[in-house]
């Protein structure tokens, strides 16, 4: 067993509480330290230590993180959301502790949504058509090539998590007015968003954990029910409320061809996002890269600890045992979580409940 003191960045995130909980059924001792720019949610992190940061955006940011690095004697930085994965990247050499992220060309393209479509299917990977929207002329054009294919369009905001901005459609007058909303109240407008292929097939995730080049493991899983997803305009939130492992090897093909494309020797943590088109197809739609899944913690209580693994690794370790690199948890696995309620993990056949 080994003992290290890791630093989470955005630790007042769900992604980071579930990263945290990871840790704690890991096989390794960590003493784990976070941080946020915000006091509130970092209430509920069980962590040695808490820190508020200013915001990423903030010429002090790096030197915060460092205070931090020095005072708590850190081993090693995560971080968790995509603005922090980015910045640190492309800074890594102003950070007094080691990370374990991807090149920073890579993570760059995979935060712009629109240009990833593009090097995606430039590269022969399955992605669904998808248009760039800079003006209400975009907007009708493109919605007259895409409603060919599937009567609704998928509309979305280029950058953000969580299907930020994202919205079916079928007609110019709901994309303009949904522009124009984000255009009032949320900064966003024509140029910010695209229109893709609409996806109405089943949904995966496909997380995978590579070193220098070499895929170490993979696992997908379908996302079933989303959280509050009946209260979002678009039915999904992204973030799952009932998950369950999937083994199939088109997903795994998929997902490493989509990772492969991206970076000339992966390194790091790749999250792909694929949904199925009406032909059956996985299209992938994004990769989060740099950073885990939400619920990080699934994989980790059905006996597969990508964080735990993920730290070694980026402490110079090598991994005591190697698991399976493509679907080394069985496909029977269920993650059921909800807001207030915590989470179970649960196998096919198993349930409680019984019909009457």
């Amino acid at each position: 067993m080994s003992s290290a003191r890791i630093l989470i960045t955005g630790a007042g995130g769900s992604a980071a509480y579930n990263f945290r909980d990871a840790l704690a059924v890991a096989g390794n001792d960590y003493e784990v330290v976070g941080t946020d720019v915000k006091p509130f949610h970092l209430e509920l992190l069980d962590v040695e230590a808490k820190y508020l940061v200013p915001p990423v955006s903030d010429p002090g940011y790096a030197d915060a993180i460092n205070r931090v690095i020095e005072a708590e004697r850190i081993d090693f930085v995560h971080p968790q959301p995509d603005v922090e994965v980015g910045y640190l990247a492309e800074n890594r050499d102003k950070l007094n502790a080691p990370t374990f992220l991807p090149d920073a060309r890579a993570i760059a393209l995979c935060h712009d949504k629109m240009a990833f479509n593009a090097h995606m299917k430039a590269n022969g990977v399955s992605v669904p058509e998808a248009i760039k929207i800079d003006s209400p002329d975009d907007l009708k054009g493109g919605l007259e090539e895409l409603l060919k294919i599937n009567p609704r369009v998928w509309l979305r905001a280029i950058r953000g998590a969580g299907s930020r901005g994202s919205l079916p459609i079928n007609s110019f007058y709901q994309g303009d007015a949904w522009i124009d909303y984000w255009r009032g109240f949320r900064g966003l407008d024509y140029g910010d968003f695209m229109a893709s292929e609409y996806l109405p097939g089943e949904e995966f995730a496909w997380q995978s954990l590579w070193h220098e080049g070499e895929l170490i493991t993979s696992q997908a899983r379908s996302r079933i029910e989303y959280i509050f997803g009946n209260l979002t305009p678009s039915g999904q939130s992204s973030s799952p409320s009932v998950a369950k492992t999937v083994n199939r090897d088109d997903v795994n093909k998929i997902g490493e061809s989509a990772v492969r494309a991206v970076s000339d020797k992966p390194h790091g943590v790749f999250c792909v996002d694929m949904k199925e088109n009406a032909a059956g197809v996985p299209m992938v739609t994004e990769i989060n890269v740099g950073r885990f899944f939400t619920t990080s913690n699934f994989f980790a209580h059905a006996g597969l600890n990508m964080p735990d693994m993920y730290i070694q690794l980026g402490l110079g370790n090598e991994l005591p045992e190697r698991p399976e690199v493509y679907n080394p948890l069985p496909d029977d696995l269920y993650w059921v979580r909800m807001i207030d309620m915590g989470y179970r993990l649960v196998k096919e056949g198993e349930w409680a409940s019984k019909r009457i």
